[in-house]
């Protein structure tokens, strides 16, 4: 789930999804957005992974997922 203070947003402008935060605005690349949009506080990590393999057959999604988000939540984006 994001924090409080974040936004998820769709720039249909430059096509790119943005995290809006206070002060500053995070530009995601790649399939972030898709990762993002997943994480609602229903699902966990494995459900996240499972979900976008299956859209993503043989993406490294299993290494790559629970990376991204442990960087996220590091930078408090999510909880």
């Amino acid at each position: 789930m994001l924090s409080r203070s974040v936004v998820f947003r769709h720039d249909r402008v430059r096509g790119t999804d943005l995290l809006v935060l206070p002060e500053r605005v995070v530009v995601l690349r790649g399939h972030a957005g898709d990762i993002v949009r997943l994480c609602d506080g229903e699902r966990n990590v494995g459900t996240i992974v499972a979900e976008l393999a299956a859209r993503h057959p043989g993406a490294p999604v299993a290494d790559d997922v629970p990376q991204f988000l442990e960087r996220m939540r590091k930078e408090g984006w999510i909880r």
